[in-house]
């Protein structure tokens, strides 16, 4: 009995630390956002500078919900493997494995087996990137609205794709401009570069699109709203009715299904870039050189 409840008194504080940064960043953003009426569509708030040699670092609302974000995710992992066994006893473990079975299929089925162990890098991005622009739906600004922090991940990406490129040899990388024929070397190049600067700007784009196309849908509906019901005796001509249900309805698709949907595409291209940047038969053939000549040297 008491083991029981330790378990679930556990369970209530990874439940609490879950919900605790995003109250954290609501009571933040309540705190510093200026009232404005209107429209108001700015980007990220900027709470504190801090002076440094070259450029100044900003500590902006992208960074804060992000980091907010991280520890949601970092409590609902610790909640969902809290008492994991051989044997399932909780209903959460069933969802756990299926998580894990999902995405193990994914990888294997586009990256191959030798990626195999990118599954907890994979599932992370998309969980990140989906929770992020989910925030929205708090009344917060969405880190993944800021070019600075999708940029970041697309960086990580990139360094990722040149690794692995790297993995058969300079001269090979380097040779890898000149096909299919010499001629393409500029264009290759330039597509190298454009590989993550494309990956930031469709998620980017797409979710600021989103949020500033329901601000916009929003604001329009109130004033159709008080066009048609201006009429209405007292505080009825001044209510928003078209205001009601309707920017619930298109949230689900730009908030909810536009975010979820981007998460993914980022997910793959992440898979489908990393995986191409190696050359699993080269790789093999140059591995298998360095074997034989280090039996050689024996």
């Amino acid at each position: 009995m008491k083991t029981n409840l330790k378990f679930k008194i556990i369970d209530i504080i990874y439940i609490v630390m879950m919900a605790l940064p995003i109250a954290f960043s609501i009571v933040l953003k309540v705190l510093t956002k200026p009232v404005s009426e209107g429209i108001s569509i700015s980007g990220a708030g900027i709470f504190f500078t801090i002076p440094m040699p070259l450029q100044n670092f900003i500590i902006s609302e992208s960074q804060v919900n992000s980091a907010m974000v991280l520890i949601t995710i970092f409590f609902f992992c610790l909640y969902m493997t809290h008492g994991l066994k051989e044997k399932i006893e909780l209903k959460r473990q069933h969802f756990a494995e299926l998580i894990v079975e999902k995405v193990d299929g994914l990888v294997n089925e586009n990256m191959g087996e030798y990626f195999s162990g990118y599954s907890p890098f994979i599932i992370a991005i998309m969980a990140y990137s989906a929770c992020c622009s989910l925030l929205s739906l708090f009344g917060l600004y969405a880190p993944t609205s800021d070019i600075n922090i999708v940029g970041g991940w697309a960086i990580l990406v990139f360094i990722l794709i040149t690794y692995y490129k790297m993995k058969c040899g300079p001269l090979y990388y380097l040779k890898g401009f000149t096909e299919p024929v010499a001629l393409l070397a500029p264009i290759n190049f330039i597509s190298e570069f454009a590989t993550p600067i494309s990956m930031a700007f469709r998620h980017y784009g797409n979710i600021l699109s989103g949020s500033v196309i329901s601000v916009l849908l929003g604001t329009a509906l109130a004033g159709l709203s008080n066009m048609i019901f201006n009429w209405l005796p007292g505080f009825l001509g001044d209510f928003p009715f078209l205001q009601v249900g309707i920017p619930a309805v298109l949230s689900i698709y730009f908030d909810v299904f536009s975010g979820l949907l981007q998460a993914f595409i980022f997910a793959m291209l992440t898979m489908l870039n990393v995986s191409g940047g190696l050359d699993i038969d080269e790789y093999e053939k140059r591995k298998l050189k360095k074997a034989q000549k280090a039996l050689e040297n024996k």
